[in-house]
């Protein structure tokens, strides 16, 4: 399950670029894809890739000579995220922010993952992102849409196939735990 809320007229920079579908798509996709899944990471570059937002340009760098990459940009538009942790939010911002402010790119797209406790204080994860982007305005200025996932538990299959199994762990590995334990 996912919700993207906009900020500071990402959503018309994106009807603009005839791109509201195509992210709306794209996000669908990212979120069908990792639903369940154990190790996300490479399943998200996957799915970027399948979705035709480039990987592994120059159009990525977030600062020249440097490794620091979006995950995805298409037409100006950068991806950037973490949906492993919502914390990541102000570091996805401030990368986003830096291309903004290059020039690189006209908005950007963060993901953060929507599953916070129940227990928090601070209301629902969207009212948090929208008090932390407000907060951070001005230093935080570009038009951004912030995509929150529920990818939900990893699903482990056992050997026969059958879901919520458990998984088979050899002898030394074993090992390996006990001691480290």
């Amino acid at each position: 399950m996912f919700e993207i809320l906009h900020f500071r007229g990402s959503e018309e920079i994106l009807r603009e670029k005839n791109m509201l579908s195509d992210v709306e798509a794209t996000m669908q996709y990212i979120d069908d894809v990792l639903t369940g899944a154990l190790y996300k990471r490479e399943l998200l570059r996957m799915a970027l890739y399948e979705m035709d937002w480039t990987v592994d340009t120059d159009s990525m760098r977030i600062v020249e000579n440097r490794r620091y990459m979006y995950k995805g940009v298409k037409r100006e538009i950068a991806i950037d995220g973490n949906i492993s942790a919502y914390e990541y939010i102000l570091e996805g911002l401030v990368r986003l922010q830096i291309g903004y402010d290059k020039q690189r790119v006209d908005a950007g797209i963060l993901l953060v993952n929507a599953k916070r406790s129940d227990k928090s204080p601070l209301g629902s994860t969207a009212d948090l992102i929208k008090t932390e982007i407000e907060t951070l305005y001005p230093t935080i200025h570009l038009p951004v849409a912030v995509c929150m996932i529920d990818t939900g538990d990893p699903i482990i299959f056992d050997e026969e196939g059958n879901p919520n199994g458990s998984v088979s762990v050899s002898k030394n590995d074993k090992q390996t735990i006990e001691k480290a334990a």
